[in-house]
């Protein structure tokens, strides 16, 4: 039950040519649509001519890319990060006609970076922040006028140009800042979760294994019982013939080998097929048994108390979260781990912890997210235990999917250590394998 590691943090993204595509022939229609409303619709004079040549440009650029290259292939960050920054330039050359940041649509300059933060790296996203805020700098000094009435022209102060770009800045800077944390925050969510789907099906996986080598060393005892015993026959029979006896004894011995083998798989296999049911106390020392050899010592306390001890499935999902959570607390515990039971008939709790350094203050509250670990020391820096804290995430999201609620908590002072908490209703811990499947 080791911690799973994730090899790759931060992989490379990649945008559909075509969704780039889609957004381009959007632009290029709204585009349209805004210089024949003002043209025709308020009639205002505009160098019609050039925005239709910079709008055409962009339609032919589109039209080529769909000719030459399969929409549903997967650009390179690099080239769809040039993609966008053709249509910073393109709205840049737009607004230049049309009044620069007096346009009210100069707040298009958001809609590329904002791609960018969605689905390309930071790199290219803060690339694309820079020129959109270049184009802007630009347009604040150099552009042609608004198509106003000619007869009353409306001028509009410094003050009021330099409020729009700095509003433009802004703008670029913090929306993209926050989409680019928010689908990062997805994406290691969406990781995470497929990690945990991974390790629920190699649990269930090993599971199952198990009780095939059960099944496996019943069915093979008969054929192997006969071979025994015809084997002995035939070397009493063939006492006067030494080499072919000695054949037969070599053979009734290494069938003999094969019977204590699969009695041993047996043996291992006692808990049963991959459903079966086990009491709760069972299913403690299944967990703790394997880590029994390290230095720390691990106590296991079990409540006696009036109801009937619980008896539940032997769950992949509780045994993974469970061992992964036993197994973070022997590795930061100096001295002993405790491990606490108790039930009654409407609760079945179980308590681990360790006389380690505990939880940090900082991210106590925030532990069980996906890629986030770290224990405190004595000088309260990280230990040489940090890592990625996926472990606790997956053993986490299994064991409420049983129905568990799990907290994590320090001992109160003047004890020191880490303890979490897992707690079911009765019912749910007793619930077949199948249920917990149907309620999660």
């Amino acid at each position: 039950m080791a911690e799973i590691t994730v090899s790759k943090l931060h992989p490379q993204r990649h945008i559909r040519l075509d969704t780039i595509l889609r957004l381009r022939w959007l632009a290029v229609l709204g585009q349209l649509a805004a210089i024949f409303v003002v043209e025709q619709g308020l009639e205002f004079e505009l160098p019609i001519i050039p925005c239709l040549v910079i709008v055409c440009l962009s339609a032919a650029i589109n039209l080529a890319l769909q000719i030459a290259f399969n929409p549903m292939q997967r650009l390179m960050p690099l080239h769809a990060a040039g993609l966008l920054a053709v249509n910073i330039v393109e709205l840049a050359g737009l607004l230049f006609l049309t009044g620069g940041l007096q346009n009210p649509f100069s707040f298009l300059f958001l809609a590329p970076v904002l791609i960018s933060a969605t689905a390309l790296p930071m790199r290219l996203t803060i690339a694309l922040g820079l020129l959109a805020v270049a184009c802007a700098s630009v347009l604040v000094f150099f552009f042609m006028p608004l198509p106003w009435d000619g007869e009353e022209p409306l001028v509009l102060p410094p003050i009021y140009l330099f409020g729009v770009w700095l509003s433009i800045v802004l703008a670029i800077g913090v929306t993209s800042l926050y989409a680019f944390q928010v689908t990062e925050e997805a994406r290691k969510l969406s990781d995470a979760l497929a990690a945990t789907e991974l390790v629920l099906a190699r649990e269930q996986h090993l599971t199952q294994l198990d009780g095939l080598a059960a099944a496996a060393a019943h069915e093979l005892g008969t054929p192997l019982s006969t071979i025994t015993v015809i084997s002995r026959e035939l070397e009493r029979t063939l006492q006067s013939n030494k080499e072919v006896a000695a054949d037969i004894r070599t053979l009734r011995e290494q069938a003999q080998r094969c019977r204590d083998i699969l009695a041993k798989i047996t043996q291992l296999s006692a808990t049963g097929a991959p459903f079966d049911r086990m009491k709760l106390s069972t299913l403690i020392e299944e967990i703790v048994a394997p880590h029994r050899d390290f230095d720390v010592v691990i106590k296991v306390r079990i409540a006696v108390s009036g109801a009937k001890e619980p008896v539940g499935t032997r769950n992949p999902a509780i045994l993974y979260g469970i061992g992964n959570i036993l197994e973070n607390a022997v590795d930061f515990a100096h001295t002993a781990v405790e491990v606490n039971a108790w039930w009654n008939n409407e609760t079945v709790e179980i308590v681990i912890s360790d006389d380690g350094p505990g939880f940090a203050p900082d991210i106590q509250k925030r532990i069980g997210e996906p890629y986030l670990s770290r224990r405190r020391g004595a000088d309260d820096t990280p230990t040489e235990h940090s890592g990625l804290g996926l472990g606790v995430f997956i053993a986490r999201t299994l064991l409420e999917r049983t129905g568990a609620r799990i907290s994590f908590t320090n001992r109160i002072f003047p004890d020191h250590g880490a303890v979490v908490q897992i707690d079911w209703p009765r019912a749910r811990f007793e619930a077949t394998e199948e249920h917990d499947e149907t309620a999660a």
